[in-house]
């Protein structure tokens, strides 16, 4: 069997994940057989390296990952953060307060930098049912306390988009700001994202993007696909990203990953 890309990038929720958390027999198959074929694959997410470790630990996964909307470079065989940018926390509380003065109050999270960084959960702030841990401050002083890779915020009357859009609109020069998932609105590092996190793992790989294919199905990962020469949406994508995408796929409840893999390894050609 042949593989036309020597580097698949996946997204991981709403992309190479079901909607229950797991990741399908048939997509680890199709995965399986094109690293077997020679490709690798780096998993692409927006979770920080302790919401993410566990399910690379679960997919047996040994290679890189890139996390934190691109602030981390993580070995998940070495269980190693090679690299990772942290917001500036000044710059962050300011963002903050001028994102306030156009829209009113926002409730806040903040995932602390490192291994073990807690997710830090303000006041108000609505956490999505799941697995993955947080720990709650009464005190909004204490997100401040520790480095940061970035600050989740949530608006009570506006919606993911409306939000997003204030937000760019207000900071747009001092910070990234992006939406990641549904109710995940992140203030970022100023030109972070995932493509410059991928751009660094393809690096030490001796890999390209012209070398990449990629999966998503968020507005975060519009940097990604503009960075890869191809880049695939999920069915259930974001419109923002579906009208970047090269391609449209299955859902990531009906293995659209494993459907594009598949056929490329069929054919030997390139999507």
């Amino acid at each position: 069997m042949t593989f036309s890309y020597k580097l698949v990038a996946t997204d991981l929720d709403g992309t190479l994940l079901r909607d229950d958390h797991t990741v399908s027999e048939r997509t680890r198959e199709a995965l399986a057989a094109v690293t077997a074929a020679g490709a690798a694959h780096i998993v692409v997410t927006g979770r920080a390296v302790p919401w993410t470790r566990h399910i690379l630990d679960d997919l047996g996964y040994q290679g890189l990952a890139v996390c934190g909307q691109g602030a981390q470079v993580y070995h998940a065989g070495e269980h190693k953060l090679l690299t990772s940018l942290t917001l500036d926390r000044q710059l962050a509380g300011l963002a903050l307060s001028k994102i306030e003065a156009e829209v009113g109050p926002l409730a806040l999270a903040a995932s602390r930098d490192g291994l073990e960084g807690e997710v830090l959960v303000g006041p108000g702030y609505r956490v999505q049912e799941g697995p993955l841990p947080a720990v709650f401050m009464n005190d909004p002083a204490e997100m401040w306390t520790a480095p940061l890779n970035k600050v989740y915020i949530q608006h009570p009357e506006l919606d993911d988009d409306a939000l997003t859009l204030a937000a760019q609109q207000a900071v747009g020069s001092l910070v990234n700001v992006v939406m990641a998932g549904p109710g995940i609105v992140e203030i970022l590092p100023l030109g972070l994202s995932k493509a410059t996190g991928l751009s660094l793992a393809a690096r030490r790989l001796g890999l390209k993007a012209t070398d990449t294919l990629a999966f998503g199905d968020m507005p975060n990962d519009i940097p990604m696909f503009g960075w890869a020469q191809h880049g695939v949406a999920m069915a259930n994508a974001h419109d923002a990203l579906k009208a970047v995408a090269h391609e449209i796929t299955a859902s990531n409840e009906h293995d659209g990953i494993a459907l594009v893999l598949e056929e490329l390894l069929r054919t030997g050609r390139r999507a």
